[in-house]
């Protein structure tokens, strides 16, 4: 499956939850949280958030961890805010956590990480737009470029039914691997779905290739 291309007018309403990991303790940024690297001089995590409420997502939620004092006064309300206390548990725990903190009342959750500094209201609408236009019997959609899977993912309120239903080491990917018939790629060339940034290095990648720059803000120590 390629862009979508259908007008919004003939497509159904569905209620969307999101969920915005950014519990991490980016040990390979060396401390410092990468939801306040700023691109455009605006933190990621602001960046996600507008991209979010922009293309129309219903509910916001963002699940904070190891840095959650820095990033807090930054998104201020602008989402549900969810503390995994224990993030070193990994993000199979952050999701679930977010995931459990979402209304009842949603057709489809999509979750999305803070550490993608292309992934804007453009891309998000298409993974809905592919969501709702999904063949029958399929569940998941992810964005796959040039063979590679990358995120923001969206699946069905049933699916996040199953996920919470199952035990603590059962994610999204956990899902997928076991329900692969009810996986659909969105097959697309659009490398915003693939590119994040982990450590110094990705930083410098993403320069060179984007030739954009992703800045710390003045006065940020590392820890």
């Amino acid at each position: 499956m390629h862009e979508c291309k259908l007008s919004p007018r003939k497509l159904p309403r569905l209620t969307v939850g999101a969920v915005l990991l950014a519990a991490g303790n980016a040990t390979r940024m060396g401390g410092r949280p990468k939801a306040l690297l700023e691109l455009d001089g605006t933190p990621l995590v602001l960046r996600q958030l507008a991209a979010l409420s922009d293309a129309g997502v219903d509910e916001r939620v963002i699940v904070l961890g190891a840095h959650a004092e820095r990033i807090l006064p930054v998104i201020g309300n602008l989402a549900l805010t969810v503390i995994n206390p224990r993030p070193d548990d990994g993000q199979i725990s952050s999701q679930r956590l977010g995931l459990g903190a979402l209304s009842a009342n949603l057709d489809a959750v999509l979750v999305a990480l803070v550490d993608q500094p292309l992934v804007g209201a453009p891309e998000i609408t298409s993974m809905i737009c592919a969501f709702k236009t999904r063949p029958d019997g399929i569940s998941v959609v992810v964005p796959r470029v040039a063979g590679e899977p990358g995120n923001p993912v969206i699946f069905s309120a049933a699916v996040r039914a199953e996920i919470l239903k199952a035990d603590v080491t059962m994610g999204c990917r956990q899902w997928r691997n076991e329900n692969p018939a009810a996986v659909m790629n969105f097959e697309t060339d659009n490398r915003a779905f693939i590119l994040d940034v982990d450590t110094p290095q990705d930083i410098e990648r993403f320069e060179r290739d984007t030739g954009q720059t992703l800045r710390w803000p003045a006065g940020l120590p590392a820890r």
